[in-house]
């Protein structure tokens, strides 16, 4: 049985998740070149020193709230997914909830937009590949199981999909706030009929 954690503990959790709270919205609102820990300490309240006791520099703050934007991601797109009749209807229904999750600040700007930026290109590949690449890759595969694939090279198909979603990601990232429904739409509409080109 695990202990129960200290005051100190339960402060510092609670202290490090208020940072990730704030650095997420102004990195979303002002970008990651334009927001300093300066301004990340001050508006969560906190000394410099307690911004450097969780995170070692600004890249590392970003990518604790890229890694936690990703796996929030993973979370509602699976949950999306979850009590859907066939693994394509899954998929679709996956593929709405990750088009939704474009159109929202945080999740489009900073991992679309910012997170090249912040990480370098590789680094915010490997967390691609980690996240987005291996759900595709999962939906793919039961897809193909249930024999509702036609008999293409899976790790291509994986692949090109991947990076054919990335593309999606970024056209309503980019897209001004008023527009970005209709860029969201264009895209549903779009990426369906190339996807349906996959069916058995």
């Amino acid at each position: 049985m695990s202990r129960p954690k200290s005051r100190r503990e339960l402060y510092s959790e609670a202290t490090r998740a208020a940072l990730l709270d704030t650095a997420a919205a102004m990195f979303a609102e002002r970008g990651f070149a334009r927001t300093s820990l300066d301004d990340i300490a001050v508006a969560t309240q906190v000394t410099r020193g307690a911004v450097y006791h969780h995170f070692e520099s600004k890249q590392a703050v970003f990518e604790a709230v890229f890694d936690r934007l990703e796996q929030d991601m993973m979370a509602r797109v699976s949950a999306a997914a979850a009590g859907q009749p066939d693994p394509w209807q899954a998929g679709m229904a996956a593929l709405e909830s990750f088009l939704d999750l474009c159109c929202e600040d945080r999740y489009g700007r900073l991992c679309w937009l910012e997170g090249p930026i912040a990480l370098g290109w590789d680094r915010w590949m490997d967390y691609e590949k980690k996240y987005a690449f291996a759900l595709i890759d999962a939906f793919l595969a039961a897809a193909r199981d249930a024999g509702m694939l036609a008999p293409l090279p899976a790790s291509v198909t994986s692949q090109l999909v991947f990076h054919l979603l990335g593309g999606v990601g970024r056209t309503i990232s980019e897209a001004a706030e008023e527009d970005r429904k209709a860029a969201r739409d264009g895209c549903a509409v779009t990426i369906r009929a190339m996807l349906n080109g996959l069916r058995a």
